[in-house]
């Protein structure tokens, strides 16, 4: 059976592999926690997405299971063991700045475009159609193959962690969450929100910055930032905003509202994983505002925006590390929020290496909180992953993409975080082929065409390979 012509099978199965595809991106797949309920924990659209997938499964006759709205899965073949596929069907916000409707699923100039298109929903529906040949071929398999679906994979990983309390854990796996050819290796995350506490003060007679916000989620580059500030000489302030803007070539806008000035910063946005791609519209605002004369907790609360403002790498705040496996850290700043009487809150994602102890990244940020008079929390710490090139999962997946592509299959690194970790030995599998823009989590999130069809042709004879 090691005859099939994989690409010719997706070829003929083009129409169907698309519209199921365009079906599953127009779900706007978001979490919803304020309409959460039992059996769709992350909100209805999520649900909506979920039960979209497992019914796809259902009506090709393969097996599907439900586990509480947190997760599911779709299974196919026999045998003791399992292949793991984990995909994810939720997506971040959408943002601003599209030339086309975010959930709209529209093709153009050999493009489906669409957030979740790459991350994760394009390569999701590769893999299924790679399951669904399989099916329709009726190979014979020695193990199940289970395509395991999560829905909280841009937050808090509850669905996974839900899961695996519940269900059996695959021997070997991948998630089609990532890059061709072979991620073997990703960092360490980090999750981290510095607090201080509010001031009622009004002893200054300054300027006081009433307000600043910027960023939804911490895994996210913010490419939005605004700041809401009073009192004598931010009239002048203007001028000099409009200046930093040019000197930076970032657009701004300062405004009056209320006799408060309003200041504006656009950014762009990028995922968190690679911020040094992004333009943090927030740390862009909080260097402008570290030039002006503020005192009090807004003084304290620009000062730890300075520790993180022109470089990614963690030098100011002291965790800057480096291995040969997996590179830099890296560190992010994804959500950062102000008001004069509430304090402030500034999260950090942090992406350190395979090698790092990231005991020593904890202790150096308490003490940067205690000497900066912040308090810290830790949200996460989700350890690394790194499976050795010698691996049988590697030297397959190695094989199958050298035959169907032609090129070297050649091991990466990432700073991204996917499901692969949450496998005792998984690693991530595509789908964005080497050369292409990485465009998850930006504006005009698309995924080519051409791509969605070959990585379905690498998935389906990788999932026969392993599971044969």
């Amino acid at each position: 059976m090691n005859q099939v012509n994989w690409k010719k099978e997706v070829e003929v199965r083009k129409e169907e592999l698309m519209e199921d595809t365009k079906g599953l991106l127009r779900i706007p797949s978001l979490l919803d926690e304020e309409n959460a309920k039992e059996g769709a924990p992350f909100g209805p659209e999520i649900e909506r997405a979920l039960t979209y997938l497992l019914n796809l499964g259902k009506e090709s006759g393969m097996t599907i299971k439900n586990v509480d709205g947190f997760a599911g899965h779709i299974e196919i073949g026999s045998g003791d063991d399992i292949v793991g596929v984990l995909c994810h069907v939720d997506v971040v916000p959408a943002g601003e700045g599209w030339s086309v409707d975010p959930f709209g699923a529209e093709v153009k100039d050999g493009k489906i475009f669409a957030r979740g298109a790459i991350d994760d929903k394009g390569p999701t529906m590769a893999a299924f159609y790679g399951m669904k040949i399989i099916q329709e071929l009726q190979l014979p398999l020695s193990k199940r193959v289970r395509m395991i679906i999560g829905c909280d994979e841009e937050s808090n990983w509850q669905c996974v962690r839900h899961y695996f309390k519940k269900e059996e854990m695959p021997s070997i796996g991948f998630a089609p969450d990532a890059d061709f050819p072979i991620i073997s290796a990703e960092k360490g995350i980090f999750d981290v929100e510095f607090s201080i506490k509010g001031s009622d003060t009004t002893e200054n007679e300054g300027l006081k910055l009433i307000s600043f916000k910027s960023g939804e989620r911490l895994n996210m580059v913010p490419d939005r930032a605004e700041a809401k500030i009073q009192g004598n000489g931010s009239d002048d302030l203007q001028q000099a905003f409009e200046t930093f803007g040019k000197a930076k070539g970032i657009e701004c806008q300062a405004l009056i509202e209320n006799d408060a000035l309003i200041l504006k910063v656009k950014g762009k946005s990028a995922h968190g994983s690679t911020p040094e791609i992004g333009m943090n519209a927030g740390l862009l605002l909080g260097e402008f505002l570290n030039s002006c004369s503020f005192t009090g907790q807004a003084k304290t609360f620009l000062n730890l925006l300075e520790d993180v403002t022109g470089e990614h790498t963690g030098n100011k705040l002291g965790i800057a590390a480096e291995d040969e496996a997996s590179g830099k850290l890296t560190v992010n700043v994804g959500v950062i929020v102000f008001k004069e009487a509430e304090g402030g809150k500034i999260g950090m994602n942090v992406r350190y290496p395979v090698t790092h102890d990231s005991e020593v990244i904890e202790r150096i940020l308490k003490e940067r909180a205690i000497s900066g008079d912040w308090s810290m929390r830790m949200i996460e710490n989700n350890p690394p992953n790194y499976v050795e090139e010698n691996h049988p999962l590697i030297k397959t997946l190695q094989k199958v993409y050298e035959e169907q592509t032609g090129k070297k299959g050649e091991l990466m690194a990432i700073g991204g975080g996917t499901y692969a970790r949450s496998l005792e030995t998984g690693v991530a599998f595509g789908a964005l082929f080497p050369g292409r823009e990485d465009v998850a989590h930006q504006k005009d999130e698309h995924m080519f065409v051409e791509d969605l069809l070959l990585a379905s042709a690498i998935y389906a004879q990788a999932i026969y390979e392993l599971a044969k």
